[in-house]
Formats: structure tokens, sequence, C-alpha cells
């Protein structure tokens, strides 16, 4: 526990890093392209700051394209939900479902990039929002597809044991692992 608990800091420091030097880029310039969505990350971060702004935004941006065949929209893409997670502080949104959304996500995304990264990412996601069935779900489905067979029905079983909700979420998920569906949820259940 040490051990990932230290991983976190590292990664959070790195980002807050990260953020505060884009933050003073987008801060002191001033540009034409209007794909930067600054003004309203900007606007986001002055008025309340809240994960329903943030995965509303960032669900939109989404949509722009398709992140498989563009890596700019990807790269863009991971450095907003970076920001988003730098500025929802874990101690005051780990109990609000679009946070854990956001941070489910992001380990998404990168797990296109860095499947090391994403591991972290999901390691986060599952220490602040372990309450969500769909965090421990969505884990498990990565170490499915990284092919860690044994890891993915340990996320579940001890998604299980700390009453994770729903239940029924994390029993169908088991199911289909037992099953050896390599696709934990139905898409219409995610």
């Amino acid at each position: 526990i040490a051990s990932i608990m230290n991983r976190v800091r590292n990664l959070k420091n790195k980002y807050r890093n990260e953020d505060s030097i884009t933050d003073e880029l987008n801060c002191t310039k001033i540009s034409a392209d209007t794909t930067d969505n600054s003004g309203t990350v900007n606007q986001i971060m002055m008025t309340r700051n809240n994960p329903e702004d943030w995965l509303s935004f960032l669900l939109k941006l989404e949509k722009k394209g398709v992140l498989q065949m563009d890596v700019s929209l990807l790269n863009r893409l991971i450095g907003r939900y970076s920001q988003a997670v730098t500025a929802l502080p874990a101690e005051k949104h780990s109990q609000n479902e679009s946070y854990a959304r956001i941070l489910v996500r992001f380990a998404e995304l990168k797990a296109l990039q860095d499947p090391e990264e994403a591991r972290d990412q999901f390691h986060l996601a599952r220490l602040n929002c372990k309450k969500f069935a769909f965090v421990h779900v969505a884990f498990a489905q990565f170490e499915l597809l990284q092919e860690n067979e044994k890891k993915c029905k340990q996320i579940l079983q001890k998604a299980v044991e700390c009453s994770a909700v729903p239940l029924e979420l994390l029993e169908t998920a088991l199911q289909n692992f037992h099953l050896k569906k390599k696709q934990l949820l139905p898409d219409d259940e995610k």
C-alpha cells in the first residue's frame, strides 16, 4: 500500500507541475485557435469547479473525433482529463460519481498510450472512489485485456468485499469472467 501511495503522490506531483505550466501558457497567450478550449476550462475552474461541469465538457470534447484515428485529439483529451483530475481534489470529490467517471475515463485513455501509466491511474481511481462498482469493473476489464486474468478476478472479488455498489454489476462481471468472455459487461450496462 505504501508503494502504491508513493506512486500516486508522484503522479499527482507530475501532473500538477505539467498543468501549472500549461495554465501559465494558456493565460498568457491569446489564441485564434478555438480548438484548445482554454476559455471553457478557465470558466469551469473560475466558477464552481465541480466534477459535473468537467465531465460534461470532457464528453463533448470526446465527440469531436475518433480517438483511435486522431492522435492529436487523444493527446488533447488526455491533457484535459489530467487538468480535471488535478483541479478536483480527491478528498472533496471521492463520493461523487462524475469524479469517479473522470478518473476511470482518464485511465482508459491512458491505456491507449501507456498501459503502465493507465494501471497507475486505475489504482488511483480505485483508491479514491472504491464505493463505485464501475470503477472496479473498468480496472478489471483493463487487466483482462492485458491478459492478467488472475488480477482481473482479484479486483472483482475485492470490490465485492469492500461492498462497492451496485453489487449486481459486480456479479454480472464475475459471471462473464467465469464464462471466459472478453467483455465483462455488455456495452449497455457500462
